[in-house]
């Protein structure tokens, strides 16, 4: 029997043969007081026991309804990543008796810090525009979690460059909401242009991503191949 590090590994190489174009792993225990659970104070991981399985998906800006959000069914590229999840949880249970659960997006409903956890597991570092710069494919990329009942090392984090060093702040001047006015990444600003996009009684909302968009960070992606369903 291959032990739970040997485990976690395969789960990460097939997650991506399920469609995931990055994925990593973090011990939950990595997350109860991660930087933005400290900052919002919140436990940013409800259980010290297990591994999270960090699932990333590409959002290319050629495919633009992957981010259409619709209220009681999210985004399209959201449910992919679910879909990724629930079947690499049934794989890990049928193949080496695992248990494993997509976790919920959303904080209030069980989630994690997903931004935090891509850091720590090694996916990408967070810039100034708080979103995570993945190598290959900058800041468009869209996370989810599956938790695993296996216990995972600290991850060895490479040696790595500011990711926004020699960058003249393309993210600050393109905000509409002025986010970036102190110096600092403002939550409250960018959530209060979602919110009014929420209300605004459009049924598929096309979000701000102006600061996403507008950065420089490598991008190869997918080449504009398009997105393939995920084996069942």
């Amino acid at each position: 029997m291959p032990d739970d590090r040997e485990i976690i590994s395969a789960a990460l190489r097939r997650a991506r043969e399920l469609g995931a174009d990055v994925a990593g792993a973090v011990p939950a225990k990595r997350l109860i007081a991660c930087p933005s659970a400290v900052a919002d104070g919140y436990r940013g991981s409800q259980t010290d026991r297990g591994t999270y399985i960090i699932l990333g998906l590409y959002h290319d800006p050629a495919h633009p309804e992957l981010d259409l959000w619709e209220a009681g069914r999210g985004t399209p590229g959201d449910r992919i990543l679910r879909d990724i999840g629930r079947v690499l949880g049934r794989w890990l249970h049928e193949t080496y008796g695992v248990r494993a659960r997509v976790v919920p997006y959303q904080l209030e409903d069980g989630g994690i810090y997903l931004k935090d956890a891509a850091s720590l597991a090694g996916v990408g570092r967070i810039g100034k525009n708080n979103l995570v710069l993945v190598p290959g494919y900058g800041p468009r990329v869209r996370f989810r979690a599956v938790w695993v009942d296996l216990e995972c090392l600290e991850p060895a984090l490479p040696e790595q460059t500011l990711p926004c060093a020699g960058c003249e702040g393309c993210c600050i001047h393109a905000c509409p909401m002025d986010a970036f006015s102190t110096g600092r990444y403002s939550r409250e600003r960018c959530l209060a242009r979602m919110n009014a996009d929420k209300t605004s009684g459009r049924g598929r909302i096309d979000h701000c991503r102006a600061c996403e968009l507008a950065c420089p960070a490598r991008d190869e992606g997918r080449s504009g191949q398009p997105y393939q369903p995920i084996e069942r």
